[in-house]
């Protein structure tokens, strides 16, 4: 007999962040800064634990929620592009790609361990932190995580974790 499979999804008209960014590519093309109003939504799968569920929907929604809460209403800069610099002042962080400059006050920027900020990129840094700060807190054995992040209407970005 066909075992079921189960999976959670969260998407809330809350989990969502208003940030800018600037991404480059096709090697030197930098984009100007600007701003999106990103959505995110979570899925987890895995079977049903002891309370006959997947996950916990409330602590998986809390724990997206305090991500989007970091990155609203801030500047997203790259912690490890290999052509922007970014350098933390302490009262603010500089960014510099060629001969361009930009100057951030630190509480107003959001320095992220990825590449490029890109909707890709900001999905997979999501779906570590909730594995990091959520998942594997959890009792019950998981499947996958995935976060999916809208940067426009109708685009999505989605990076999915198998989970060992």
């Amino acid at each position: 007999m066909p075992q079921p499979s189960f999976r959670v999804r969260v998407t809330k008209d809350h989990l969502v962040f208003s940030a800018a960014h600037f991404i480059t590519f096709n090697g030197n093309i930098c984009e100007r800064l600007h701003g999106h109003n990103w959505r995110v939504a979570v899925e987890v799968t895995g079977g049903l634990d002891e309370n006959r569920y997947v996950f916990d929907f409330i602590a998986l929604r809390d724990a997206t929620q305090n991500l989007v809460n970091e990155l609203d209403h801030r500047v997203l800069l790259p912690e490890s592009h290999p052509m922007i610099r970014v350098t933390d002042h302490g009262h603010e962080v500089e960014a510099t790609f060629e001969e361009r400059r930009w100057i951030f006050p630190r509480e107003d920027a959001v320095i992220l361990p990825v590449q490029n900020t890109t909707a890709e990129e900001i999905a997979q840094w999501m779906v570590q932190r909730l594995v990091d700060d959520v998942i594997k807190k959890h009792r019950h054995e998981l499947q996958s995580v995935r976060v999916d992040v809208e940067e426009n209407f109708g685009q999505w970005a989605q990076c999915e974790l198998q989970l060992p």
